[in-house]
């Protein structure tokens, strides 16, 4: 895979970042030049083997939540530690979209405050994941925020993380303890699991499962019967699958793929799925493309922890990473 890469954006690294994600991003300084790992011949019918990736912008924290915004053309994504979503446009480049992003208040709220997980729905609004303001959010055409759901039976979500819209309006999203200033042992917190839920149109919010040590990333399969979701948990670096029932109803709760044997940075995190049912999924090493039963079809090689992804562009073929410190893309079939 070819590499071309654009002068950075300058350093956004902040003082009171996490130590741990400083070191993987230190470490990721000397890494390999991308590639492509073929496992299967199907992966040639999804991607090409001289697959030419770009660099549109590095120099920030923690990026994550990518979307494309097609009404608009250009692509957004959170940088957590810095509270604040960009967008990228390929005629005007990079540009500050929303600051804050994710959390209002006036205290300081640790090195995670901003939003995560962006998608749009059915009208074009946005959705957001906030950490530091604890809550599904939607940006109004006009302009300003209103509360999607920030709690499940009285008490307050942790921070929700990633999220996937249905056709009827639903929203699923996970809620791991990753955006609390002390995570699981936060004296804010106010639930003893970290959850993955369902906000109906008319919002009233469900709890999916609470099975799921740390669930991070989320996706629906083409027929929405089938929800995908990431642990970014150590002992259990899995994607799981839920059935869901006509109403939307969990059924059974399943490992869909275990990355524990695969090589490389990186846990399970963000992920998408295409029209084919293929879930292209961040992992070890970078990005995963996983058939509909479970192959390993192959992986983008990033060499660098790599937290989400996006389908867009034009003609949606394009494919955003989010990865460390930099914002990727490459096209795929």
């Amino acid at each position: 895979m070819k590499s071309t890469p654009i002068p950075a954006t300058g350093p956004h690294l902040r003082s009171g970042f996490s130590a741990a994600i400083l070191a993987l991003l230190a470490a990721g300084a000397g890494a390999r030049e991308p590639s492509i790992e073929r496992l299967d011949p199907a992966l040639d019918a999804l991607l090409d083997a001289d697959a030419e990736i770009e660099m549109l912008g590095d120099g920030f924290t923690w990026v994550e939540g990518p979307a494309w915004n097609a009404a608009a053309r250009e692509l957004l994504f959170s940088e957590i530690p810095k509270n604040v979503i960009h967008a990228w446009n390929p005629e005007g480049g990079m540009r500050v979209f929303m600051q804050p992003s994710g959390y209002t208040g006036v205290a300081d709220y640790g090195g995670e405050p901003g939003s995560n997980g962006l998608a749009f729905d059915a009208n074009g609004d946005l959705l957001l994941c906030e950490h530091g303001d604890r809550r599904i959010a939607r940006l109004t055409p006009g302009g300003g925020k209103i509360t999607v759901a920030d709690r499940h039976e009285g008490r307050r979500f942790n921070s929700p993380n990633d999220l996937a819209v249905h056709s009827n309006g639903a929203i699923f999203f996970t809620d791991p303890i990753y955006g609390l200033p002390h995570g699981e042992n936060d004296p804010m917190r106010e639930m003893d699991f970290c959850g993955v839920f369902r906000v109906d149109p008319d919002g009233a919010v469900m709890l999916l499962t609470d099975e799921i040590e740390r669930p991070n990333g989320i996706a629906l399969s083409p027929d929405e019967r089938t929800l995908y979701i990431a642990n970014s948990h150590g002992p259990r670096p899995y994607i799981f699958a839920l059935e869901l029932g006509e109403n939307g109803v969990p059924g059974e709760l399943r490992t869909f793929f275990d990355t524990s044997t695969l090589e490389g940075r990186g846990a399970p995190d963000g992920m998408k799925v295409d029209a084919a049912g293929n879930l292209w999924a961040t992992g070890p090493g970078g990005l995963l493309i996983l058939s509909p039963d479970a192959r390993l079809l192959g992986r983008v090689l990033i060499h660098r922890p790599t937290a989400n992804i996006a389908f867009g562009g034009d003609d949606g073929k394009s494919v955003f990473l989010t990865s460390s410190d930099r914002i990727l893309r490459f096209t795929r079939k």
